[in-house]
């Protein structure tokens, strides 16, 4: 997508703090961080948001989730993290392109269940 900055992040025309990076998926740190450790997991793959994951493109999706262990302990997070993907206007997706934020560093607040 021409307008997405994800994708240019992706094909370097906008720099990044990279953490991780394969022909899969790109990590790197937030601009406005939440948590002491605050990175981005983006697939390569253009996806909107969790509203179009299906069949065609779901392995990217889980490729981002055996990902995210080892992308975490890179990162010091022993001792636990968050994982949050927001989706739709409602659900706060600022970048229309599907992102994990991986947050970490401290004892988070909040209890989600």
């Amino acid at each position: 997508m021409a307008d997405c900055i994800f994708c240019k992040i992706i094909d370097g025309s906008i720099p990044s703090n990279k953490v991780y990076e394969d022909d899969k998926i790109i990590a790197f740190h937030d601009l406005e961080p939440q948590a002491p450790v605050h990175v981005l997991v983006v697939p390569k793959q253009h996806i909107s948001c969790a509203d179009e994951i299906d069949e065609s493109n779901a392995d990217v999706i889980a490729y981002i989730f055996t990902k995210i262990p080892q992308i975490a302990k890179s990162l010091g997070l022993e001792n636990g993290y968050r994982i949050v993907n927001n989706c739709g206007d409602d659900g706060c997706q600022s970048v229309k392109h599907i992102h994990f934020h991986l947050l970490g560093g401290k004892k988070l607040r909040g209890q989600m269940s």
